[in-house]
């Protein structure tokens, strides 16, 4: 009976993922057509919405064959706030879906690659993602979006997090916030599942189910000093992630064993 469980929970772990992929190849298609139509603030809002469903929709498709479960409603306060930067932790590659789900008219700041590829870019580009290729460019281009009162998800590490529980934060979102005057909303992200933290591939299964969490954490407003800004942020992160959430401290998994890059309480 566990081996007839472990085989369709594999199943639906693969499915899924050809699901997602089948969603955003669609979704893509939609936004390349588009745009080539739709004025610039439409086409930018209807795909913030377009990529916000198609996460949504994944996600609660996960949670509904039991291999996730998802604590994330701390994140609705934000749907309606403006100007803002919102700013988390990043031990997965899931975290952009996990925050994009609950908030449907959201930019991000993305890595320049994942703007031409095939299952993203389209999207990307319509919802008016920021690239990050150039630093110059980035910073003003994320400076324009909250200007105009959008709301911008910037991972202040830059990358997936390799150090618990926090890498050392770019100095980039203290410019982005000073130029824009922007507080920065923290939020914290915990799993208890290494699952698509830097290094662990698409396809390798994990344990299930994975659980994933989102408080909000200390709102920031932008300094004068970039750097001091930065650091208080390292600080932080550094004191809060590892007690953070105190009733979450029985969360664990035979996968954290496995690798050291997951947030553990």
């Amino acid at each position: 009976m566990q081996r007839l469980k472990t085989v369709l929970t594999r199943i639906g772990f693969y499915f899924s993922l050809l699901f997602l992929g089948t969603m955003m190849l669609g979704a893509c298609t939609v936004a390349a057509l588009l745009n080539r139509f739709l004025p610039t603030r439409i086409a930018t809002a209807f795909g913030q919405w377009l990529i916000h469903v198609v996460f949504r929709i994944f996600l609660d498709f996960l949670q509904g064959i039991k291999l996730v479960q998802l604590d994330l409603s701390a994140l609705d306060v934000l749907q309606n706030e403006n100007h803002l930067i919102i700013a988390p932790n990043h031990p997965s590659m899931l975290d952009v879906l996990l925050i994009v789900s609950r908030i449907n008219n959201i930019s991000c700041i993305m890595k320049a690659q994942l703007l031409d590829n095939i299952f993203l870019g389209a999207g990307a580009r319509m919802a008016r993602y920021v690239r990050n290729d150039s630093i110059n460019g980035m910073i003003r281009q994320a400076t324009y979006h909250l200007k105009q009162g959008g709301k911008l998800l910037i991972f202040p590490e830059g990358t997936r997090t390799v150090t618990c529980p926090v890498n050392t934060l770019k100095a980039g979102i203290g410019l982005i916030a000073r130029r824009a005057d922007t507080p920065i909303q923290t939020v914290l992200l915990q799993s208890n599942s290494p699952y698509l933290s830097k290094g662990w591939p698409l396809f390798k299964c994990p344990t299930f189910p994975l659980i994933y969490k989102a408080r909000l954490g200390k709102r920031f407003e932008p300094q004068e000093n970039a750097n001091a800004l930065v650091n208080e942020m390292q600080n932080y992160f550094l004191t809060v992630l590892p007690h953070f959430p105190a009733e979450d401290q029985q969360i664990n998994s035979p996968d954290i064993a496995k690798n050291s890059t997951s947030l553990r309480p």
